[in-house]
């Protein structure tokens, strides 16, 4: 049999040696890994929530002129950015360097970089929800309106004292905190302080509407002079405001026979203490205009920022003939009525004996 015949058994054929492994097959490895981190780390960045509040509401305040360092500083300052260098990278990707726009913003829970920094940049400011309430005097309302605008107390205090700006809005500097009536308003934190003012004026003339102005012409008054008698009546009950229409139809009453209101919220407010809670003879005699002891007629301005119930209860009194009334004796915050004076006389000295007795000197 020849050679070619003669079959090759499996154990003699030459195993293969294995191939070896290029570098770079490593590589490519080595940079998908790498892709898929990166791309990991780079969802996390976009995508993953980096802010926890634990359900408080939490603002940042970006004032004018901010840098963009100050700015970061400020969000960091928060406490609720889980990762900050995640925050800091998203910022420089999307340019917010360049972009700083002030304002006040909510941090809420939950938001991404991606969308933190987008409403950072693109300004979208979150409102404020003005209130005032128990102000007395203009200062105080001064700084009370600049914890809601990125304005100081002195240059709010300066508008509400200036002839020209007040003359503008309709008012003189006296009568100017008439055009405030408490209520809750939205505005943004960057509104300049007249810009403020002149959205409180807007904000008044729509509550004043023609019925309203009808039923102050009704009674003889202005529009401001409603306000400065609503002031009175809401410093003599401000507890139980279904009171008020009477108190007012007593102040009213009183007018319509030229008589002295004798309110002792006005003598209080003449002396500047407003600690007292007793007026005694020596208050009666404060020289105020304020002071309707020894002035006629209704004072220069209000002696507060009267509510919305308390103006209405002006425009809208009670008819009756009482023209006296004081506080009960059993300290409930309603008041005792009177015709006349011997009436009157009757229920003051029950109330100053109850007085006396729990022993309240001023």
């Amino acid at each position: 049999m020849s050679e070619q015949n003669i079959p090759v058994t499996r154990g003699s054929r030459k195993p293969r040696k294995p191939q070896k492994t290029s570098k770079w097959t490593y590589v490519l490895v080595v940079l998908m890994f790498l892709f898929v981190c990166f791309s990991y780390y780079a969802y996390q960045i976009v995508y993953t929530p980096n802010v926890e509040n634990k359900g408080e509401p939490v603002y940042v305040l970006i004032p004018k002129g901010a840098t963009y360092e100050q700015a970061m500083d400020s969000i960091d300052a928060k406490k609720v950015i889980i990762d900050r260098l995640s925050l800091r990278f998203m910022a420089k990707l999307m340019d917010y360097p360049e972009l700083v726009k002030p304002g006040r913003y909510e941090l809420k829970d939950g938001l991404t970089n991606y969308k933190l920094i987008a409403k950072l940049r693109s300004g979208d400011q979150d409102p404020v929800k003005l209130t005032y309430t128990n102000v007395r005097l203009k200062k105080d309302l001064a700084q009370k309106l600049s914890t809601f605008i990125d304005a100081s107390p002195a240059e709010i205090d300066s508008l509400l004292n200036s002839p020209s700006f007040t003359k503008k809005l309709g008012f003189d500097t006296t009568t100017i905190l008439t055009m405030f009536i408490p209520n809750t308003y939205e505005l943004y934190w960057t509104t300049s302080a007249p810009d403020m003012m002149e959205r409180m004026k807007k904000e008044y003339d729509n509550f004043w509407t023609k019925e309203r102005k009808a039923k102050a012409a009704d009674l003889g008054l202005t529009q401001k002079e409603v306000s400065i008698l609503a002031s009175i009546v809401q410093a003599e009950q401000s507890v139980h405001a279904d009171e008020r229409p009477r108190i007012a139809g007593v102040y009213l009453n009183r007018l319509k026979r030229n008589m002295a209101l004798q309110a002792d919220p006005t003598v209080v407010f003449a002396t500047g203490d407003f600690t007292i809670r007793r007026v005694l003879n020596v208050h009666l005699k404060t020289p105020s205009p304020y002071n309707t002891y020894l002035n006629k007629g209704l004072p220069p301005g209000p002696i507060n920022l009267p509510s919305s119930t308390s103006i209405n209860a002006v425009l809208n009194p009670e008819e009756h003939e009482y023209l006296y009334f004081c506080a009960k004796e059993d300290f409930s915050g309603y008041h005792a009525f009177a015709v006349t004076e011997a009436e009157h006389r009757r229920n003051a000295q029950r109330f100053h004996a109850a007085m006396n007795q729990r022993n309240i000197m001023r």
